[in-house]
């Protein structure tokens, strides 16, 4: 506790270099909870596709874990709320999910802006004038090859999935 006060002390300091600004990573990652383990084998396969490790529940719990460790969850999140979008069946439902994705991820200054191009932004509200199951696919298959080029790398090289190869 003592530790924790010291450093929540040195943050809120005005800071005298950008070093004062770093916060550490957590010693040991976050276990994702009610996923059952899943075997190096399946996890070696992962490297490869993050198709296959986002339909892996245990898989999508650790890489969102991840990625919740690098501040970067919003891409994840995104593409959770894409899935559980599209199996919506009520119209009205439909619109009121949509509207609360494009508040929460597409929008400007969203609070969980995710980084996709004028191009795909403008598609996406157009989509949005009448939603349908397919309103978001643009934006999402957007986001789903930033994950795959850059964190999908970025998560096989960390602790958090060198512990699941063992």
């Amino acid at each position: 506790a003592k530790e924790i006060k010291t450093k929540l002390g040195t943050l809120l300091q005005k800071p005298d270099s950008a070093i004062d600004l770093i916060i550490p990573y957590p010693e040991k990652p976050e276990k994702p909870a009610k996923a059952q383990k899943t075997s190096p084998d399946e996890a070696l396969q992962w490297r490869e596709s993050l198709e296959k490790l986002l339909q892996n529940a245990y898989g999508l719990a650790r890489f969102r874990s991840f990625l919740r460790s690098e501040f970067s969850e919003e891409n994840i999140e995104f593409w959770i709320a894409c899935e559980e979008y599209k199996k919506i069946k009520s119209p009205t439902k439909m619109a009121e999910k949509a509207k609360k994705i494009y508040e929460e991820f597409i929008q400007m200054e969203a609070p969980k802006e995710v980084n996709i191009d004028h191009c795909t932004k403008a598609v996406t509200m157009k989509n949005l004038v009448e939603p349908s199951v397919s309103s978001f696919n643009e934006a999402q298959k957007r986001i789903f090859a930033l994950m795959e080029k850059d964190s999908l790398p970025r998560f096989v090289r960390s602790e958090f999935y060198q512990e699941l190869i063992k």
